[in-house]
């Protein structure tokens, strides 16, 4: 093979995979996931950055929110930066500003995700009149 033609199959190349790690971040950090364990889920839309949370859309577009569905209040996704296709570092605060946190997502090889609590408050979600404190580590699945 010449090197011309060595040449253009390097780019070819190239220009695949650099094409399929664009595809995967702007698809792997967008929708909804959910864990049943705690019946809580993440909806985000991290390169976008358009989600608007329910009943509190004065805040704008945000690239999302994590909730519960038994409890109204949502922890709020301030900042997302993606790291690498498969990783994003979060900036959290709840809907009032008083607490926040830092967090990374990481999609896992399996397609689920793994959600790990950084530094700064805990998260929290109301249970039968109680404050529940999740875990700092939890993973998380696509809904079908």
């Amino acid at each position: 093979m010449d090197m011309k033609r060595l040449t253009i199959l390097f780019a070819t190349l190239f220009f695949a995979v650099t094409v399929q790690a664009q595809h995967a971040d702007s698809t792997a950090f967008t929708g909804r996931i959910y864990n049943s364990e705690y019946k809580v889920y993440i909806v985000m839309d991290f390169v976008k950055q358009r989600v608007l949370v329910p009943d509190q859309e004065l805040f704008g577009p945000l690239p999302g929110y994590f909730g519960s569905s038994d409890d109204s209040r949502k922890w709020i996704f301030t900042n997302v930066k993606l790291t690498a296709p498969t990783l994003a570092n979060l900036k959290i605060t709840n809907d009032y500003g008083s607490e926040d946190l830092t967090a990374t997502l990481q999609l896992n090889r399996d397609g689920s995700y793994t959600f790990k609590q950084g530094e700064g408050s805990t998260l929290k979600i109301a249970r039968n009149r109680k404050w529940v404190k999740i875990p700092t580590e939890l993973v998380f699945t696509r809904n079908k």
